[in-house]
């Protein structure tokens, strides 16, 4: 028996091919690129968000939700439709020949969301984001037509550092919803409560060096992977430039804040992140 269409409240839909949401460190898709790549962007990050919206809205058929975006993942554009509104997406990502595997990969990032509340070691959350936000470069460069051996295991550092510098900065939203992205074991060698992360009005001394230490693993794979840039050509080049500079400004902003993620969310400013975009398009990579 085909299963049924999955139920959708207008609260989660899919993003537009234009729709962006605010407060990224970095451009999703800036005007300048060409049409056909925008557009093939664009649709990445609405796929993405949507999962990731799915994993994180509370819902409590969200697995069952996942499942439906999985078989419409298998079906392509032409086949039955369990999620009809994300179908003009996954239509898009299919005629510019992306590839399946990284859009199950985030799939499953999002079921362990509704398992797994904690990582342990800082091992263990990188095992998650290669699930979480590899597969999203992995797309892009196939957008770009960039991808090859050489270049996805320096998106793939790229992007697990981005997520990280992600979570340093929601510590507090994802505490509410229950979910805890900083390593237990350096949470606990700095005798660090899960009270603090939710009803703190700032950080202490001990959060503050666990946020300062992830943030310096986070900077040590953007410096890693930023090669990407140079290996880049044409416009690829600043829009590769832009990702990482968005991941360095945002360190950034952490460090200026005094690595306090509980007063306010730091976040990098828009002239601090084309002043280092522009110097990694010129260097080719950071040092």
């Amino acid at each position: 028996m085909a299963r049924q269409a999955a139920s959708l409240p207008p609260a989660v839909r899919p993003a537009g091919l234009t729709e962006l949401r605010h407060g990224e460190n970095f451009t999703v898709a800036a005007a300048w690129i060409p049409r056909r790549e925008r557009r093939l962007l664009l649709a990445v990050y609405a796929y993405s968000r949507f999962v990731d919206e799915v994993g994180d809205g509370g819902r409590p058929d969200a697995l069952e939700l996942l499942d439906a975006i999985e078989d419409d993942v298998h079906a392509g554009p032409g086949g039955p439709a369990r999620v009809p509104q994300l179908r003009p997406v996954l239509a898009e990502l299919a005629g510019g020949g992306l590839p399946e595997a990284p859009l199950l990969d985030l799939i499953e990032a999002n079921r362990r969301d509704q398992r797994v509340h904690r990582y342990d070691t800082f091992e263990d959350l990188i095992g998650y984001c290669r699930l979480s936000a590899d597969p999203v470069g992995r797309l892009v460069l196939a957008a770009m037509g960039t991808s090859n051996a050489v270049t996805r295991p320096l998106s793939d550092a790229v992007c697990s550092a981005l997520q990280v510098v992600e979570h340093l900065q929601d510590v507090r939203e994802d505490a509410q919803r229950g979910r805890i992205y900083l390593p237990a074991v350096d949470l606990e060698a700095e005798g660090v409560s899960e009270t603090e992360l939710l009803d703190a009005p700032r950080a202490g001394r001990g959060l503050r060096r666990v946020i300062a230490l992830q943030a310096a693993r986070a900077r040590s794979m953007l410096v890693a992977g930023s090669p990407l840039v140079g290996m880049m050509r044409g416009w690829r080049r600043p829009a590769v430039a832009g990702y990482v500079a968005g991941g360095l400004a945002a360190i950034s902003a952490l460090a200026a804040a005094d690595y306090d993620v509980l007063g306010a969310r730091p976040r990098p400013g828009k002239a601090a992140r084309a002043a280092v975009t522009a110097r990694l398009a010129v260097r080719g990579r950071d040092r």
